[in-house]
């Protein structure tokens, strides 16, 4: 049985991904290491838990001793829009804690996910079915973190053979954990105005596609990876993975059909526009179907349906 690290087990992933995790492998076999508030409900009661700074390489070597951990999910890292405002921060924590994070593999031989984005791409990348191998220039430090990262984990793997893999994400919609400062996260945001009742300021313009995929489906995609057989896998780090790719118009029709009355009008934040025009419109995720039969559950409608049934329920509408 696998004995689990997840590190940044409290932000938008991690929150969701040790429940997951601890459903599949049993409870105590899943540490969650935490840093900072907030903190999810009942999360120091649902398992064994320990604090780590994501940058202090020490305690995350003596967690992986005392628990013997073969496997970490390094989920620290500062989003897109925050990492802007402040980029050393960004490059600390999506840098700094993955170099730790791969000597520690390296050292007591554990498997390593850090997951990557759509933002590891920029303006000269294609846009449309945008390929796996292709041009990697952000403009963004959490883009260029995420570059950076790709080619450290790789690096670990073809030097000293540790067992890294990771995905590119794209935007995750979550109806448990609230946004938390990515150029993706108007797509989380639409879905509490209108279950609400209140009107929407969109932040991104009309026409403006990202690749965006439901929190179960990205949950899959990384445990999928990290149990996938590694005579498969050509690449490792980084998998194209989406499931949707919509702008907000679309995204807004098909809430209207559940609330007609919705009201979405726009205020664009310059910041996050630039952002997200840097980015890809839509994915080619071929490779992961081809080496670790990655395949998506949830498509717009299907994820409508079930963000606004859950968001009605927690929040007694």
């Amino acid at each position: 049985m696998k004995k689990i690290l997840i590190i940044g087990s409290t932000g938008q992933i991690g929150s969701e991904l040790s429940i997951r995790l601890r459903s599949i492998y049993g409870v105590d076999n899943v540490i969650c290491g935490y840093f900072a508030p907030p903190f999810p409900e009942g999360f120091f009661e649902a398992g064994p838990t320990v604090e780590i700074d994501a940058l202090n390489i020490n305690q995350i070597a003596d967690t992986v001793k005392k628990y013997n951990i073969d496997t970490i999910y390094n989920l620290a890292a500062i989003l897109s829009a925050t990492a802007e405002k402040n980029p050393k921060l960004g490059w600390d924590v999506g840098v700094g804690s993955l170099m730790n994070c791969l000597d520690v593999a390296k050292e007591y031989k554990c498997a390593l996910f850090t997951p990557s984005s759509i933002g590891a791409f920029g303006p000269s990348t294609p846009k449309d079915n945008t390929p796996q191998d292709t041009v990697q220039r952000p403009t963004t430090i959490y883009g260029i973190t995420k570059v950076t990262g790709e080619m450290l984990s790789d690096y670990y793997y073809t030097r000293f053979g540790v067992d890294t893999r990771s995905v590119r994400f794209p935007g995750i919609i979550s109806n448990m954990t609230l946004p938390g400062g990515g150029t993706t996260d108007y797509a989380v945001e639409i879905f509490y105005k209108a279950v609400k009742g209140e009107d929407f300021e969109c932040p991104v313009k009309a026409g403006t596609f990202m690749d965006m995929m439901y929190m179960p489906d990205a949950l899959d995609a990384a445990i999928d990876l990290m149990e996938a057989d590694p005579s498969r896998l050509i690449h490792r780090n980084s998998f194209n993975v989406t499931a949707m790719s919509f702008d907000p118009e679309m995204l807004y029709a098909a809430i209207k059909k559940h609330y007609p009355n919705f009201k979405m009008t726009y205020n664009v934040d310059p910041l996050k526009q630039a952002i997200a025009d840097s980015w890809p419109n839509k994915l080619d995720d071929s490779a992961a179907r081809s080496e670790w039969d990655w395949s998506p559950k949830y498509d717009l409608e299907k994820m409508t349906v079930d963000m606004i049934n859950t968001l009605k329920t927690r929040l007694n509408k």
